[in-house]
Parts: C-alpha cells; structure tokens; sequence
C-alpha cells in the first residue's frame, strides 16, 4: 500500500530533523482481535476518518505500518526502533518471520549510513522494534550499527533476557528474538540500559511508560516551540485516543499500560506535543486536544519526501 515516494518523508521540528521511514503500510489484524474492547460500532461510527489508512472496512482489518523515525539532533543521528529485520526466523509471528525488508534500502534513501548512526532507541524489546539491530556477519549476528550506542529498557532486557528465562517462557519467539537482536548488542559492549529518565541530548528524552511491556518507553522532543513525543506501541491505533482504557491484545499489563496512556495522552494534549506512534498510517503523527469525554483528534502532521541530499552530513 505504501508507494516508493511516501516510505521516506521529512519534517523539521525547531532544530530537529525528523525522518519518517515506512516500510510496510497494509491490513494487518482484524479489529475484534487487536482491539477486544473496542466494538464493532466505534469502527463504523469513525469509517469517515478511519479509512483508509487505518482500517480496511471491507475486511474488518487494522491498517498498521512498520516505521521507524531517524532523529537529527544536537549533531547526532538517532534511529528510533529498528523494524523486523531480514529473514528472521519468527514463527507463529506472521508477517515477521522471514520477512523480506530493507530498512537499510531505505535509511539509505535518506542519507543514513549504518556507519552514521550514534543512537538506536528500541523502545520496547517486541518483535517489530529490534529486529534490524543486527545484521548477520558471516553466520553470526553483529550490531548493524557499529557506531551506536542502542539505548534499551532496562525492565525489558531483565523480562526477555535469560534473567527472567525470555519472558518467563510464554513464548518460544521471545528467546529467538532476544539471542539474534539484543544479545550480540550486549556482547560487543553497545548496549545502555537504562530505567525511569534517561536524557540523550538538549532536546531528546527517555521516559519510562511500562504497561505494553515492562519497559514500554516514549521519546520526547523539545527545540524551539515545537514538542513531540515517540510513543512506541502505548498505541497502536488512533481509535485509542477516543478510547484510551482500551488496550491492544499484545499488551502485558492492561491496566498498567491504560494508565501509561491516558498519562501521556493527557500531557501530550495540554502541552501541544505532536504524537507520533510506532504504527500509525496515513501522515502518521496527529495533534490530540482534549474535550468534555476525553480526548480528541487534532491536526495530521505535515511532512515533505526526504531525498539523501536534503539530509545534513
């Protein structure tokens, strides 16, 4: 669904680039199995907005997209989670095993080298946000980005790690993704763990918000009047800012993760940061403003094609 000149976009908040880059952008799960406590009739009621970008009324399915953000900043690169990564072995997890990206296609598109970043952010240790953090080097995983620092959770390093046993075991993907994206990180002495703040420049900070995993975390932004927040997986679609207690079924801690939401969706609203989710489609970051129920949709952000040339060296 995503055509060739929407998967790399720009936009510039105060001294801040930011580089959208989409990888996949298309019907994913049917709503009733991502979203149990959302009705069928909240999606009809929305289908005006919804479709197409974020539902497929059709087939009943949510749009999703797999993106990740690269962050110019404060004479940095930041890289913003790290998609599926290339042929991984992922069963039972759907379009992720073995998948045929090309995350580093297009970071390329957008003048970033592997050689050129300085930080990876993994918001939380899931699936879809570590997997290209390494690359195979002659049948062994090394960290695709030789020069960063990958900052990670440390509440989800200790979950999904052999400390906890891979997420206690519910899952036997949980240990694979673990062993081939976070592991070799921590060998070659990359890996930051961090927990509550963790301040990355002038304008760029960690924020713990568990619930999702339990080390889900957000990015926040300030340069100039502009704010931002990368929210990660906190949503997964906007039909959960109308209705922030309900939760995605990949959430592990429920109420811990509607809490996270509903806080950061409040601060979002009465500070004016732009939103920006892991899996949004469409323009794929919105205003929010708060209302007599809760909270309600603002403005889409506006963003430009991102071309190699536009990108400060």
């Amino acid at each position: 669904m995503t055509h060739e000149n929407e998967s790399v976009q720009r936009m510039l908040l105060g001294d801040v680039e930011v580089i959208r880059v989409v990888e996949w952008h298309e019907p994913f799960l049917p709503t009733s199995d991502m979203f149990p406590g959302v009705g069928a009739h909240v999606w009809k009621d929305n289908e005006g907005w919804l479709a197409p970008d974020h539902w497929e009324p059709d087939t009943g399915r949510v749009v999703s997209a797999l993106q990740s953000w690269v962050l110019r900043s404060a004479g940095q690169t930041v890289l913003v989670d790290t998609g599926a990564g290339n042929g991984r072995e992922r069963p039972g997890m759907g379009p992720y095993h073995r998948s045929p990206s090309d995350l580093l296609g297009l970071l390329a598109k957008a003048g970033v080298r592997p050689q050129d970043v300085d930080v990876v952010v993994n918001t939380h240790l899931h699936v879809d946000h570590v997997g290209w953090n390494t690359v195979d080097a002659d049948g062994q995983w090394a960290p695709t980005f030789p020069n960063a620092r990958y900052l990670i959770p440390a509440a989800d390093d200790f979950h999904y790690g052999p400390d906890n046993a891979y997420g206690n075991g519910a899952q036997e993907v949980d240990r694979l993704i673990y062993e081939d994206s976070i592991a070799p990180v921590h060998q070659t002495g990359q890996a930051v763990l961090w927990d509550g703040l963790h301040r990355i420049d002038e304008h760029l900070t960690l924020e713990s918000a568990p619930g999702h995993t339990p080390g889900s975390s957000v990015l926040r932004l300030a340069s100039g009047n502009d704010r931002a927040v990368f929210v990660g997986d906190l949503l997964h679609s906007p039909v959960q800012i109308l209705h922030p207690c309900c939760n995605s079924n990949a959430c592990l801690a429920p109420e811990q993760a509607a809490d996270s939401r509903q806080r950061i969706l409040g601060r979002a609203a009465d500070e004016r940061e732009l939103l920006v989710p892991a899996h949004f489609g469409g323009a794929g970051a919105l205003e929010i403003r708060r209302n007599r129920t809760g909270f309600a949709l603002g403005p889409w952000a506006a963003s430009e094609p991102a071309r190699g040339s536009s990108c400060p060296a």
